[in-house]
């Protein structure tokens, strides 16, 4: 039941912090926005790291790390970041984040399927693709207009 709750505060989040990155973008730039997230985020977790995990993992684990690939996650957020701030931009919110949401449901899928990145491959379900399908046709109901 958590992991719902976790998952729809996490939907929600990324909505408002959008809107939020957009607002900045307006009134600043697209990577001076994107560096302000990264910048912020950077703090807030480190402090957080200081105060509730810093026994359990110190700063050396992360050249410990298997597969170094794994340690571009900073990265990708640069470019997450400016992805959603332009979509938003040229989409509005609603439409930006329902792309959005159908594209990760997309890639986690094939992911899933074919086990990238040390993910457990799982077999391909009818179901799973229906629901990816409902969910484009949505986006398009969705956009109709009279």
């Amino acid at each position: 039941m958590w992991g719902f709750i976790i998952a729809l505060i996490s939907g929600a989040l990324m909505s408002v912090q959008g809107v939020f990155n957009t607002g900045v973008t307006k009134q600043t730039s697209t990577w001076l926005a994107s560096a302000w997230v990264a910048l912020s985020g950077f703090a807030v977790a480190f402090i957080l790291w200081l105060i509730f995990e810093r026994n359990q993992a110190g700063i050396m684990s992360l050249a410990k790390v298997d597969d170094k690939y794994m340690l571009l996650g900073g990265v990708i957020g640069a470019f997450i970041t400016w992805t959603v701030i332009k979509s938003m931009a040229s989409l509005g919110p609603a439409k930006a984040v329902l792309l959005i949401v159908i594209s990760q449901l997309l890639v986690a899928y094939v992911i899933e399927l074919i086990g990238l990145f040390g993910v457990e491959k799982s077999e391909f379900e009818w179901t799973k693709l229906i629901g990816i399908i409902i969910a484009c046709v949505g986006f398009v109901v969705f956009q109709w207009q009279k």
